[in-house]
């Protein structure tokens, strides 16, 4: 069967591609991809900072030794750096690095695989343990008799340090390898040979032994001597605040770019738009995204590089569960939110919904957010993710009134755009193209240790 075509209809009124010659069309403002919330950067308390640097005045600290120590491998042999010994309490100040390396080499290579006890209560301290890599839980007896977690150890711990001191010690707590674990074992006969044979390693020890310690609070801090509960007319003690005599200074940082813009296009073509205000407001919001880059993750001033050793904690098993959170909230007080990664966020809310707990919800600046506690809990995509699918959770105090954590920026620009951004006119050249130079200047500070806290190892792909 032949199927004849029917002849097209005429046209009987103007098409719409004609139409259009004709009409006006109606523009979006350039959008972007990039741009996400900032939370960092609008709940930060900003102080202005006429001078260009920010002094950090504390009391007084002393270092009693307790940091972390590194270590380097030759193909599948492990060693610690000698210098980093120092970092063991009696060995604070030591400066004999022969007798330093010879400990060092002195050091066995062990391996625990997850679930083995490398240290027991009750036994023995005859080992000093450096935690090359893994994750070591300590457990006590509660007072009910029942097992508890009394804290947990990562790359660069290290316990049983009072082995140098030749008391004849027990371990008051036991070790178990959470993960698998590769540790740095020193024996005690394989010490005592060396403190025999080192004259200066033996009076460094005998010395740090018989030397008082000074007073200090808890936080390690020159302690105030006071007087309290007397009665009558006692002598009173005298005391004086002594401060750190090298206070930490944070000079401002700066993110800039040279925006170009020729003159042709702002002649003829700026309607409806400004295209000088546009290719202005895209430029600066990739600084301000850059900006809270560099606030989370610069070497010098980003928080999580300028955390403290005492404010790292790490997960329990890998996944940020409720218990995790609570360790890092009780860790300071006022916490006003966490910081992290959207898929920590949602690792989390996973871990709690295995558990039948539901996470509150607040506002904040009139969006509604995820919460545990009552503190909101920010997402921040310029926190990194590992290649392994492990991130970090900050959780931060902030303001100078809560000695919290505070970005920082220049009271009094030229040519100030925003607070702390400024655009100034650089040239024409002969090619009639317009520049700009647009800066951004910024950093961050930690008034005190404890105003911020970083929970690390934080997996985010385990379902």
């Amino acid at each position: 069967m032949t199927v004849t075509e029917e002849p097209a209809s005429p046209q009987l009124s103007l098409g719409v591609k004609a139409a259009r010659t004709l009409s006006t069309t109606t523009k979006s403002l350039p959008q972007m991809r990039g741009i996400t919330t900032r939370w960092l950067l609008s709940q930060l308390p900003w102080v202005d900072v006429p001078a260009g640097s920010y002094r950090v005045n504390r009391r007084l600290t002393y270092t009693v030794g307790d940091g972390k120590v590194s270590f380097y491998n030759t193909g599948a042999r492990i060693h610690v750096v000698p210098a980093e010994l120092t970092e063991l309490e009696l060995l604070r100040g030591f400066g004999d690095e022969t007798a330093l390396s010879a400990l060092a080499e002195a050091f066995e290579q062990r391996e625990y695989e997850p679930g083995a006890t490398i240290v027991a209560a009750g036994t023995p301290l005859d080992t000093l343990i450096l935690i090359a890599h893994g994750k070591v839980t300590r457990h006590g007896r509660g007072e009910y008799g029942d097992e508890t977690t009394l804290s947990t150890a990562t790359e660069g711990d290290h316990f049983g340090a009072d082995l140098l001191a030749h008391n004849n010690d027990t371990w008051d707590f036991t070790a178990k390898a959470a993960t698998r674990v590769l540790a740095l074992v020193l024996p005690a006969d394989a010490y005592a040979r060396l403190n025999g044979r080192s004259e200066s390693l033996r009076a460094h020890v005998a010395d740090a032994l018989s030397r008082p310690r000074k007073p200090h609070n808890g936080k390690g801090e020159a302690s105030i001597d006071l007087s309290a509960g007397h009665d009558g007319e006692p002598i009173l003690s005298g005391t004086y605040v002594d401060y750190d005599p090298s206070p930490r200074e944070y000079d401002l940082a700066v993110a800039q770019t040279v925006l170009r813009v020729h003159n042709r296009v702002t002649d003829l073509y700026n309607q409806p738009m400004n295209q000088l205000e546009q290719q202005l407001r895209l430029t600066v919001e990739a600084l301000r995204e850059r900006q809270e880059h560099e606030l989370v993750n610069n070497t010098d001033f980003g928080l999580l590089h300028n955390a403290d050793l005492k404010q790292r904690l790490t997960t329990r098993n890998g996944p940020p569960t409720p218990l995790d959170m609570d360790d890092l909230l009780c860790r300071r007080r006022k916490t006003k939110f966490f910081l992290a990664h959207p898929r920590a966020i949602a690792a989390f809310g996973r871990e709690c919904t295995a558990r039948r707990i539901y996470p509150d919800t607040t506002v904040l600046d009139g969006k509604r957010v995820t919460a545990w506690r009552g503190v909101p809990i920010l997402p921040c995509d310029k926190i990194p993710v590992t290649d392994t699918g492990t991130t970090s959770i900050l959780a931060m105090r902030t303001g100078e009134d809560d000695a919290g954590v505070i970005g920082l920026r220049p009271k009094d620009l030229p040519d100030e755009y925003q607070p702390g951004l400024n655009v100034r006119f650089m040239n024409i050249n002969d090619r009639a193209v317009t520049s700009y130079l647009v800066s951004a200047y910024h950093s961050a500070a930690v008034l005190v240790p404890d105003a911020l806290g970083v929970l690390t190892d934080v997996e985010i792909g385990r379902s």
